[in-house]
């Protein structure tokens, strides 16, 4: 795949990223977010070996529609080889624009594997796999995410920046915690700043992103080349609209209505019972339904915060079998009382 998606980053252009969140940025989510403007997509998170295995539920986990280019798919494990390996496959399969490396999640499932921020106590083997990576898909453009470091006391954002610059990563995006903060305390963006002025490639910058005004501080007070919006996106699609404003000198930006977050809700509910099975092959259609719709239902909360009477909808909602339900629930109607 040509790398010329990356002029993206050209002209002073901020681009917006959409992080690859478990659980959360599937095909139907992230259309969602490409409508509010996201500009760069990525999947969510998969584990190198099973993609080897040719496990069939991993491979549906990454699959992405056209629309959604510019797409990068996300991999994470500890060993060069079979990250290497995925990566070849992953280029031959899918040909996504990008193939980005892991080296930021702090989930313990992860680290146990000594991958995501695990890597970040071992720079040799982050950087063996950056190079394995790179040299594996020559005709496709490897970027990486990271967070500053292991703990407060051992910070190595720079050193790894350049670390994997050097090892030919095209783009850097740097969640400004550590792995021991998890999600909590406030990101650093001044250690963000830090890597923009350590490397040439572009550094995408990621934490606590979740409104325009923000967004727009951030850029000036980093330097950044792009903004990695996660856990401000969940619920909040429309947050990349906003963003975009806000960066275009802040034109007035006004919100979905009601009725619009609505009929959103309901996309939603219908892009994922076409979309996602989930190993469920063996139920029946009605029973994959109900399955859907459970799991979706329990994605709803952020979409939710804004709408009139939302502790009685989560309940009717969480009380939801199948699609005409939920179709019923979220009707203008039903709401309105």
């Amino acid at each position: 795949m040509a790398s010329n998606w990356l002029s993206i980053f050209d002209g002073g252009n901020i681009p917006l990223y959409l992080a690859p969140m478990a659980g959360f940025t599937d095909v139907a989510f992230r259309g969602i977010c490409k409508k509010f403007g996201a500009d760069v997509l990525v999947s969510e998170f998969v584990q190198s070996e099973p993609l080897i295995r040719d496990n069939a539920r991993t491979w549906r986990d990454v699959d992405f529609t056209p629309a959604q280019r510019p797409m990068g798919i996300q991999i994470f494990g500890a060993n060069a080889d079979s990250m290497a390996r995925a990566a070849a496959l992953l280029e031959a399969r899918m040909q996504p624009d990008f193939i980005d490396l892991n080296f930021g999640c702090p989930a313990r499932k992860v680290v146990e594997t000594n991958a995501g921020s695990s890597l970040l106590r071992d720079l040799p083997a982050l950087e063996k796999i950056a190079k394995a990576v790179v040299a594996a898909v020559p005709d496709t453009v490897v970027t990486a995410k990271m967070r500053l470091g292991w703990g407060a006391s051992t910070l190595v954002h720079r050193d790894v920046a350049r670390i994997l610059e050097d090892a030919g990563v095209r783009v850097v995006a740097v969640h400004g915690r550590t792995k021991n903060q998890g999600y909590s305390g406030v990101a650093d963006w001044e250690k963000i700043a830090e890597v923009v002025q350590s490397v040439r490639i572009p550094v995408v910058g990621n934490g606590d992103i979740r409104d325009g005004e923000t967004a727009l501080r951030r850029v000036r007070e980093s330097g950044v080349a792009g903004l990695m919006i996660g856990r401000g996106a969940l619920g909040r699609p429309w947050v990349f609209a906003e963003i975009k404003a806000a960066l275009r000198g802040g034109e007035k930006f006004s919100p979905p209505s009601e009725n619009e977050i609505r009929a959103m809700i309901v996309d939603y509910a219908e892009q994922i019972c076409a979309t996602r099975v989930a190993g469920w092959e063996s139920l029946s259609e009605r029973e994959r339904e109900r399955q859907n719709v459970r799991w979706f239902v329990a994605r709803l909360h952020g979409f939710t915060q804004t709408l009139t009477g939302r502790r009685k909808l989560r309940a009717a909602l969480s009380a939801c079998h199948t699609l005409g339900d939920v179709k019923k629930t979220l009707a203008p109607a039903t709401i309105s009382e």
